[in-house]
């Protein structure tokens, strides 16, 4: 059993190797063509002998990553980031494959062959950021001579940030003269502000302007507990030959982010319109001579995602979430006029554009997943929307296992909508079966639920292991009109549990789902619903699974960073008695207020360094559901923040997990993996 285990293993790594490249980049010694090429003759019957998707298995996909087309626009270039378990990193790889299709050939320099965002038009001044020290924050800073000391003294908020704490340092943009290294100059001096945004901006907050005299970046130009409670970033522009700087968005009062010029030198960037709301709509705007136009005004639905100028400068392509897809549009916009625009959707289907690389004259290169296919690159047609794929990285793994098919239902309300369920089934689905079923629980809270693919939450997975996944698209998810996502706000624990509940009552009255196997699962947000409806489900469940959610609203609310996020979502503070919202929420919608209604076994993942969901909330929940004698496990993960990103604790999860529902919610005839 286990040679053919690692005759398996051998195939599928040379077989994926290959297809990786499309055989261009590797030459295959005598040696191992007498020992690989017969073995390879057999990979395909040893890849199909292992028929559905497994922990293993999902992490030996190659991810790939859309880098751009080549500067004589006739090549896409793109990444292959591979886990490694035994080293816990990643080896990464770059290709180039011709636009129109065909063999990939593995480069080392992918950078040169690309245009270069950061080098001015002209050529002159390249762009960067690093880190300044801006403020004193530990021990050694204030008293030199304790060199040894680790101590942090703060006497201001931000104090964490994600799944660091403050150390004082701040990105700043610099401009260097080409050629010059050592004239590099700071244009943010003495300014304990961030560009990039962090935690997770990159060099996508700062550009040149096409007259290579200015450089426009995105700045939050606030500090300390101002920062903590406000999401006002703003679009700065800064004059390399004065020296100076103005503010391009005064007045406009939300998130301002991902400038970008068109070669007319019209900027259009993404902006919300609330200070506060991190979820508002987003919208794609422009502004020219005539003013700042909003170029999604129109349409309700629409959340722009990302956008890329059309290379000719005279429309706008972008990304949104609608009816539980993420797709294509776009917009024409010459500047000319204040009219708004057409949308158009370019494509359509149960899949997502993930991302857009480049065009290449009519077509635009884009990333595409689905529910049982990982991200590879493909080519739209702009006249018809059309796609062909493009690169075929992983295909020697998805072609050897079943494939789960997913549906569409609408599911009435009880308020008397109709709300869109994604429903995955088995690969091998029998209807005249019964079947363990999950509700899924997306996080977020304000964050669609389309045709992903993740490596944590994969739907492909946990079908694959014989269970039905339910997933509502309910209250407060993008691509449904602004008031259905608006309507979870100041509500956590109202209608969106209504929700949860009807999507699972719809599904139960189905013969092949065993109501007396469902369970229900979600991180983040999601397993805040967990502990929620652990409290309020009337037995419907049989067990559960949180993985970083929020457990008591009162102890989150004094130890989370980002604080203009529970002051919008929650209300505000807990001791402002006269907040009429705030008081709602921590009275009614506080899991750990339910906890007397708990009965029913609970499994909780946290990561030791989220400081969005700090760990005091999941250990909250593990204590009191021991102290109560409920069966219950914890899973600490010390040093993973709100996600699982090392590949070995990504296995521990899962087989966890899965371990977990076998314990608990085990599926008949199951397989073990």
């Amino acid at each position: 059993m286990h040679q053919i285990t690692g005759i398996k293993e051998f195939c599928l790594k040379v077989y994926v190797t290959l297809n990786s490249s499309n055989l261009a980049s590797y030459k295959i010694n005598h040696m191992i063509k007498k020992i690989a090429l017969p073995l390879l003759l057999l990979a395909p019957l040893f890849l199909f002998s292992q028929d559905k998707m497994t922990p293993e298995l999902l992490w030996k996909i190659g991810r790939v990553n859309g880098l751009g087309v080549s500067k004589d626009g006739k090549y896409i270039l793109y990444s292959v980031s591979t886990p490694d378990v035994e080293t816990n990193k990643s080896k990464n790889r770059s290709y180039m494959i011709p636009v129109t299709g065909g063999t990939a050939m593995e480069i080392n320099n992918p950078d040169s062959l690309l245009n270069n965002k950061n080098l001015s038009p002209d050529g002159s001044y390249m762009l960067s950021n690093k880190e300044v020290k801006e403020k004193k924050v530990f021990g050694s800073d204030y008293y030199p001579e304790l060199s040894k000391s680790n101590a942090y003294i703060i006497d201001n908020l931000n104090d964490r940030h994600w799944d660091k704490w403050e150390d004082g340092k701040f990105d700043h943009v610099f401009f260097t003269p080409v050629g010059k290294p050592g004239e590099e100059k700071d244009i943010m001096p003495d300014e304990p502000y961030d560009c990039p945004q962090k935690p997770f901006g990159g060099d996508e907050d700062y550009i040149w302007n096409p007259d290579s005299k200015h450089i426009v970046y995105v700045k939050k130009e606030k500090y300390g507990k101002d920062y903590a409670t406000s999401t006002n970033t703003d679009l700065y522009e800064y004059d390399i030959e004065a020296g100076t700087t103005k503010n391009l968005t005064t007045g406009r009062m939300g998130y301002d982010q991902a400038p970008s010029y068109n070669k007319d030198g019209i900027l259009a960037w993404l902006s919300m319109k609330t200070d506060g709301y991190e979820a508002d709509k987003q919208d794609l705007v422009a502004s020219t001579g005539l003013g700042v136009v909003n170029l999604t005004k129109q349409r309700d639905d629409i959340h722009v995602e990302a956008f890329k100028w059309s290379d000719d400068g005279t429309n706008i392509f972008f990304t949104a979430a609608i009816n539980g897809t993420l797709q294509l549009f776009q917009v024409d916009y010459t500047g000319a006029t204040q009219k708004l625009p057409d949308i158009k959707q370019i494509t359509g289907g149960d899949f997502d554009i993930n991302a857009i690389v480049g065009q290449s004259g009519n077509v635009l290169i884009v990333s595409r997943t689905d529910m049982n296919h990982a991200a590879e690159l493909y080519v739209v047609d702009l006249g018809n929307g059309n796609m062909k794929k493009l690169t075929y990285v992983n295909d020697a793994i998805f072609n050897s296992i079943g494939k789960c098919k997913t549906e569409r239902r609408w599911v009435p309300t009880t308020d008397n909508k109709k709300m869109l369920v994604w429903v995955i089934y088995p690969p091998d689905f029998d209807s005249t079966k019964k079947y363990p079923t999950l509700l899924y629980c997306q996080g977020g809270p304000q964050a669609p639920l389309t045709q992903f693919y993740s490596y944590r939450w994969n739907f492909q997975l946990i079908a694959s292991q014989g269970y039905i996944v339910v997933a509502p698209n309910r209250r407060g998810m993008p691509g449904h009109g602004t008031k259905w996502n608006e309507q979870i706000s100041k509500d956590w624990g109202g209608q969106v549990m209504k929700d949860y509940l009807s999507a699972t009552d719809a599904l139960s009255k189905e013969k092949f789902v065993d109501k007396d196997r469902l369970g229900c699962v979600g991180a983040s947000y999601g397993g805040y619903s967990v502990y929620m409806l652990a409290g309020i489900h009337n037995n419907r469940f049989k067990t559960f699974i949180a993985h970083d959610g929020v457990f008591d609203l009162k102890s989150w609310y004094g130890t989370t960073e980002e604080l203009w996020f529970s002051n919008w979502d929650i209300g505000g503070p807990y001791w402002d008695k006269t907040n009429a919202a705030a008081q709602r929420s921590y009275s009614l919608f506080s899991p750990s207020n339910y906890i007397d209604k708990w009965n029913t076994p609970i499994m909780i993942i946290q990561g030791g360094r989220d400081y969005r969901v700090p760990i005091e909330q999941g250990l909250q929940a593990f204590q009191a559901a021991q102290l109560k004698g409920i069966k219950s496990k914890l899973l600490y993960l010390p040093d993973e923040n709100h996600w699982v990103l090392s590949a070995q604790n990504a296995l521990v999860w899962q087989h966890e997990f899965f371990k977990w529902l076998d314990e608990t919610l085990p599926p008949k005839d199951k397989k073990a993996f």
